[in-house]
């Protein structure tokens, strides 16, 4: 096999893949050939170290490791809507991806290494991580547009169903923190202690660390910015929820007092006094005071909602803006 070729292959070729070449990217499913019970996978495809036993292995979490010249890892990928994890092991000629099923991630590296061939693993690897690194940048970039473009829909025409959305993008954020800090505390902690291990470091891969540690933080960044975005357009429809509802005890207190006093003067009216029924016999008192009362009381009411709601806030109004204009 000549140097430098993709072998995408299951459990049975992939030992002969690395056996016989120098150079070789490989790229094993497990979801098509599961691993078989009792021998790890790191036996099968000839790597005799223990350290590396755990490579292939089911539900295994985010983890990182360098020994001997090898450094192999299970890191996170964002896959779709959910977060998938592939096992990497790169040494001076082989770099090796084992996942389950198929993965967009892999699909995409493959395709433009024809193009853009590693010159050797440990450059395929840090491409392979920029890209990892990427797919969680496109997943905050799209739930942050998605994010923008809900709050704007609330301010424009607030909806039940925004209530959920925002929930659904809450979750997502909260998801891709989840998935992606375990992985940025054990890349932060590996290229910090080769930097300070290994001071003979070619600058090339100095470089290719600088450039992964600061893209990590930046994603760190990015990530948070879409929960505090998240939590942003949260309270904002909280706020919408509280104005709607200060107008709509606003209007029930307007009624109120317009309807309380007229309430009261009614009740008053119909009570069996003796003045009441006796003292009120002409038609005139009855307008007088029956009529009369009530028509003043609704008058007071009246001019009290709208100085209270209208004429202050217009005169405030004009007071601030009188004030404002003066040099």
């Amino acid at each position: 096999m000549p140097e430098g070729v993709v072998a995408r292959t299951g459990l049975t070729q992939a030992r002969e893949h690395l056996a016989t070449s120098r150079f070789v990217i490989v790229d094993i499913d497990q979801g098509a050939e599961p691993p078989l019970a009792g021998e790890p996978l790191s036996r099968r495809l000839g790597l005799d170290d223990p350290a590396w036993e755990w490579l292939g292995r089911p539900d295994e979490p985010v983890r990182g490791e360098y020994h001997a010249g090898t450094a192999g890892g299970v890191v996170p990928v964002v896959h779709g809507n959910r977060v998938a994890h592939i096992h990497v092991l790169a040494d001076d000629r082989h770099f090796i991806m084992v996942h389950q099923g198929p993965v967009e991630l892999i699909e995409t590296f493959i395709d433009q290494l024809p193009q853009d061939l590693p010159p050797n693993a440990v450059t395929a690897m840090y491409l392979f991580l920029q890209g990892v690194l990427e797919t969680f940048r496109r997943a905050v970039t799209q739930a942050h547009l998605e994010v923008e473009d809900l709050e704007e829909a609330m301010f424009g025409q607030r909806q039940p169903e925004h209530v959920h959305q925002l929930a659904l993008l809450r979750r997502r954020a909260a998801h891709l923190h989840r998935a992606f800090l375990p992985y940025a505390a054990v890349a932060q902690e590996i290229l910090v202690r080769r930097r300070m291990a290994h001071h003979d470091l070619p600058e090339e891969q100095q470089a290719m660390n600088r450039l992964h540690e600061h893209t990590v933080q930046l994603v760190l960044v990015e990530i948070e910015a879409l929960r505090d975005a998240a939590r942003r357009a949260a309270s904002s429809y909280s706020s919408l929820v509280a104005d709607q509802q200060n107008v709509v005890i606003n209007r029930l207190t307007i009624v109120s007092m317009i309807f309380l006093p007229l309430s009261f003067l009614t009740g008053f009216f119909g009570m069996n006094f003796a003045y009441l029924t006796n003292g009120l016999e002409s038609e005139d008192s009855f307008l007088a005071l029956g009529l009369g009362l009530q028509v003043g009381a609704l008058v007071v009411a009246l001019y009290y909602v709208l100085y209270r709601t209208h004429w202050r806030q217009l005169r405030d109004s004009n007071d601030r803006d009188a004030t404002d204009d003066q040099p």
